[in-house]
């Protein structure tokens, strides 16, 4: 299978983790749908990415869908639990709020990218002011403990290590590091792991 996607970008590197964590073999090919002779528009009608292709050309779209897919290629580990709904639904409730901070950090991202006279000052405040709180909701309710959910590494654990990584890019100013220094510890033990150094290696 064939995972199309952009370095930058945090949804693709969220499906990254997850294929790398399950050691599903695949090919990650750099492909930015503003590519004019990008493959994504062609195999995906909304044009976004990560987009997954598996081997009988068939098209998984997006992010969640991917993630969750790729889950039940094997039980290596088993990153979306299976036989408990609460658990379930707390590791998709992590993604959620791991993808909001994505949401909210890429609507920064592009606001402050229009001229300083265009920018919307609400808008940033509304968008910083979701990701701050956000992050002093995750860090308070993963406190020192190793996992986001249980015992054993699951998709919360994955996407937030993303989240924060996609803010370590974008958002380098932000010190949330030093105001949450528990969640740092727990990024830095993340991202040592095998997957999240091939990964976090195209962080630029």
């Amino acid at each position: 299978m064939k995972l199309l996607g952009s370095n930058t970008s945090p949804y693709v590197r969220k499906a990254r983790l997850v294929l790398l964590e399950k050691n599903i073999p695949h090919q990650y090919i750099v492909d930015p749908p503003s590519d004019p002779n990008s493959e994504v528009n062609r195999v995906n009608p909304l044009g976004r990415i990560p987009a997954l292709i598996l081997d009988d050309g068939t098209c998984v779209f997006d992010s969640p869908v991917i993630v969750e897919y790729a889950d039940t290629l094997n039980d290596t580990p088993i990153l979306i639990p299976r036989g408990d709904a609460l658990a379930r639904m707390r590791v998709k409730r992590w993604e959620a709020l791991a993808d909001g901070i994505m949401d909210s950090a890429i609507v920064v991202r592009n606001e402050v990218l229009r001229p300083k006279e265009l920018q919307l000052a609400a808008t940033l405040e509304l968008h910083n002011g979701a990701i701050t709180r956000t992050l002093a909701h995750v860090a308070g309710q993963l406190g020192q403990r190793e996992w986001c959910e249980g015992n054993s590494i699951t998709l919360g654990d994955l996407a937030l290590l993303s989240a924060l990584a996609y803010l370590d890019l974008r958002q380098a100013e932000r010190d949330w590091r030093g105001t949450h220094p528990d969640l740092a510890k727990w990024y830095l033990r993340m991202s040592l792991r095998p997957g999240a150094q091939i990964s976090l290696a195209d962080n630029k």
